[in-house]
């Protein structure tokens, strides 16, 4: 028998998604003071950002801004659902590290942790209250009231390390996580969010970690090369000689800070359609900031392209947050074996 790839996900892990929308306008003042909005290749102030944009006021009424939440909440669930319908065996989680874990002495533009286990640990109280405005209540979200070991599947891991380096992938291999920005080797919020928030804090489905370094120059992967490691990983995958089913994840995006509902409607419709000749050509420009996340998705649709899944259902909800645009986009995808129209 052999490794099957039965589900896949995609889901943003922001922090609107953590926090009531009464406490959004924290974040938002947050954008006021950001000198560095990143936006369709450029970086603006708050102001200028809202000179070249239109007004997003109507958007960031209470009203719409709590539907957009509860809307969220409900497709975060159905993710949750899909993933215990599936009755997964391992779970392969492909995200982002905000330096939580590698910093500059080592930044690996792939890397695969293959260790037994991994610590999922929360954070004390000073680390909270260091936190900028609105964070602190969100980061909470992402990790357990106490330290949990995590298992990982060791033996599938160092087989997609293997098989991306036959493949001529040089992927960094993680046997024990760096102690990392907080001091406690644990793993980073794109990870911990999808057991807290989707699996359930007391899963006991092991996982493989897969970074990406999609925020951080100089060497963040291209939108191509994404797509071909996922690719890659897919074959890995179904190369595996135990009979596992296995669900996939890409954790973060979509466009944050500055949403542009454009790039990631075009994103989305090339996910449901297939259309890897787009999903290939996104120019690192557009991939900045939190927005550089949609690189995890890329690497997921190669796998799901690989693997035979197709996308069943998509959700998503631009959730504004100040008048000049910023936020985060919340996607929600589900991916599933065989060919079935997508169902929004």
């Amino acid at each position: 028998m052999m490794a099957t790839v039965v589900a896949a996900i995609g889901t943003s892990h922001g922090p609107q998604l953590k926090t009531p929308p009464i406490r959004w306008a924290e974040r938002g003042e947050a954008d006021r003071r950001n000198a560095a909005l990143e936006f369709r290749g450029e970086r603006h102030t708050f102001d200028r950002l809202r000179a070249v944009r239109e007004d997003f006021s109507r958007e960031c009424a209470p009203d719409v801004q709590h539907n957009r939440w509860a809307a969220c909440q409900r497709a975060m669930d159905r993710l949750g659902g899909h993933l215990a319908d599936a009755a997964i065996d391992v779970l392969v989680i492909v995200s982002s590290d905000h330096k939580e874990v590698y910093g500059d002495e080592l930044l690996p533009a792939f890397a695969v942790y293959w260790g037994d286990a991994v610590e999922h640990v929360p954070f004390t109280p000073e680390q909270i209250a260091a936190m900028q405005p609105g964070l602190g209540e969100a980061a909470l979200g992402d990790v357990p009231a106490e330290p949990v070991s995590r298992p990982c599947h060791s033996g599938l891991a160092r087989h997609l390390i293997e098989h991306s380096a036959q493949e001529g992938f040089d992927v960094a291999a993680s046997r024990a996580l760096p102690a990392g920005r907080y001091g406690n080797h644990g793993i980073p919020h794109g990870y911990g969010f999808v057991y807290q928030r989707i699996m359930g804090e007391t899963s006991r489905v092991p996982m493989v970690p897969v970074f990406v370094n999609t925020f951080y120059e100089p060497n963040p992967p291209t939108a191509r090369r994404c797509l071909d490691f996922g690719r890659s990983l897919g074959r890995a995958l179904a190369a595996f000689p135990e009979d596992l089913r296995i669900g996939v994840v890409a954790s973060g995006g979509l466009s944050h800070f500055v949403i542009d509902e454009d790039l990631d409607r075009a994103f989305v419709e090339a996910l449901e359609n297939g259309d890897e000749e787009h999903l290939a050509s996104i120019p690192a420009t557009e991939m900045r900031s939190g927005s550089s996340e949609l690189r995890n998705w890329i690497v997921v649709a190669g796998i799901a392209a690989e693997t035979g899944l197709t996308v069943t259902s998509v959700d998503y909800q631009p959730c504004y947050r100040t008048e000049a645009g910023t936020g985060n986009a919340m996607g929600f995808v589900t991916w599933s074996p065989g060919v079935t129209e997508p169902a929004r």
